[in-house]
């Protein structure tokens, strides 16, 4: 690793997300061997840090962090999932794919059922999509009008300020994939019976409005992208930079929250007697 991962991949103002190359690898100088190797390598500091962080929860704190992951279908959510975030315990953890809202989601504002899916104390929550749906989807497909989306780019941004300023990391991660390798991607689930029943038709449709998306995602990433919660994006035609770069995310921000085992709150010696003196 040449630099800080969150450094390397935070989103400046101003960037437009055409320039960023989708194949690049920022602060990794190795090769996909290289990457693929010391990926697994960071389970142990990563187990240390997760139970940390659940000490700290257990016992009072109110830290904890939450890892949004948003991309185009096929950036590699999944593969994130088994191999990133597959270093973590799960019994730690707290994961939510948001899909399509329900009819009773829809019947309140659109941070309602985020709210309900938050990670507790001590807790790493990961969301598989998120609130920015309400600005995305929503945006290209005209689902309400722009006086609502943009009042929504102010109420994610007091939303995560509130998150933040109660103890919540944030670690917001675009998966930035090129349009050429999502149709390999989609290609390749046709051409494999195990991974058909992941194509939908939609797909295909979904593509039409590729440009849309990415002025959405640009405009989400140039409104929402602050000093509490910052953007990364991540390129992700390389599945192996992808996996390892959300991995050293996730060892980076963990490690920044520099917690320690709690010191009891009980006299140690007194207990010990106690148990050594019981009949």
């Amino acid at each position: 690793m040449s630099s800080p991962i969150s450094d390397a991949l935070r989103y400046r103002h101003g960037t437009d997300l055409a320039d960023l190359d989708t194949r690049g690898t920022p602060g990794f100088d190795g090769s996909k061997s290289d990457a693929e190797k010391a990926l697994p390598e960071l389970a142990p500091e990563m187990a240390d840090l997760q139970e940390k962080l659940f000490a700290a929860g257990y016992t009072g704190s109110d830290r904890r962090l939450l890892l949004v992951l948003q991309g185009m279908d096929t950036s590699g959510k999944g593969g994130i999932l088994r191999h990133a975030v597959g270093l973590l315990d799960p019994g730690g953890m707290r994961l939510k794919s948001f899909k399509k809202p329900t009819k009773e989601e829809l019947s309140h504002d659109f941070l309602w059922r985020i709210e309900r899916e938050l990670p507790g104390p001590g807790e790493i929550g990961i969301f598989d999509r998120s609130h920015y749906e309400d600005v995305l989807v929503v945006k290209v497909h005209q689902l309400t009008d722009a006086a609502e989306i943009e009042r929504r780019y102010d109420a994610i941004n007091a939303f995560e300020q509130r998150l933040v300023d109660e103890g919540t990391v944030i670690v917001k991660c675009m998966l930035h994939i090129s349009p050429e390798t999502q149709k390999e991607r989609l290609l390749a689930r046709l051409d494999d019976p195990t991974k058909q029943w992941k194509f939908k038709p939609e797909d295909v449709d979904e593509r039409g409005h590729w440009d849309a998306y990415q002025a959405a995602y640009a405009t989400a990433l140039e409104w929402c992208s602050t000093e509490a919660a910052p953007w990364h994006v991540v390129p992700s035609d390389r599945k192996w930079y992808r996996n390892w770069a959300i991995g050293q995310l996730l060892r980076e921000h963990l490690a920044a929250l520099d917690l320690d085992w709690p010191e009891p709150d009980y006299d140690i010696a007194e207990q010990r007697a106690r148990l050594e003196n019981e009949k």
